[in-house]
């Protein structure tokens, strides 16, 4: 299927930005998330901008950035259509929701938008800089599944397959894996572009109210 033109589901997760120093609540029930600065998670955007790659090498046709959580993630996938996403769906939870979502629920919720949506392939950061759990991607190919290149620092299609080079502890480990695929994403895969503040003004009109 990939010498096809393809359609990309990426996942993009609001957490506290990397830059912000984390405060833990006084009664040590977590973190203090009012009032601090959120972003989209650092490996979604890599996966996000690996998408967008695919599809300036004709290897793609659609980005479909998706968010699951409250109503601030609109935030986050407006950064995402400013990067080059063509559309954003936002599976609206309730702060409570939110705050105990677990990444099996997560990879379940994913697993439908992708039957929704008919996506070919679905890029994921490896993990989220927030909780670190590194469970998402893996749990999401055993419920689609589908074939899954995890850690990926380099991605190619060859034909009909895709070749994933694979950061491991050992060094580096290359595969080839049919599609439709999950791939997560790791930090060498690529350096993300900037999101500019006009475009993410663009992506506030496109994503609606």
């Amino acid at each position: 299927m990939a010498s096809k033109q393809m359609r990309i589901l990426v996942g993009c997760k609001r957490v506290i930005d990397y830059a912000v120093k984390i405060r833990v609540k006084p009664d040590g029930s977590g973190v203090v998330t009012e009032g601090v600065k959120h972003s989209l998670n650092p490996f979604d955007e890599i996966a996000m901008e690996e998408a967008i790659r695919m599809k300036e090498k004709k290897l793609a046709n659609q980005i479909v950035a998706v968010s699951c959580g409250p109503a601030q993630c609109q935030e986050t996938l407006r950064t995402a259509l400013a990067m080059g996403a063509d559309e954003a769906i936002h599976i609206k939870l309730s702060d409570e929701d939110y705050a105990t979502l677990q990444p099996l629920a997560v990879a379940k919720i994913l697993s439908e938008v992708t039957k929704q949506q008919n996506a070919d392939l679905v890029i994921v950061g490896k993990q989220a800089i927030d909780d670190d759990s590194n469970q998402t991607g893996q749990m999401l190919a055993a419920l689609l599944d589908w074939p899954q290149a995890t850690y990926a620092s380099e991605v190619s299609v060859e034909g009909e397959r895709l070749r994933v080079t694979r950061e491991i502890d050992g060094g580096l480990e290359t595969i080839t894996v049919a599609t439709p695929a999950v791939i997560t994403a790791d930090l060498r895969l690529n350096e993300p572009r900037y999101a500019t503040l006009p475009n993410i003004m663009v992506g506030s009109c496109d994503l609606g109210p």
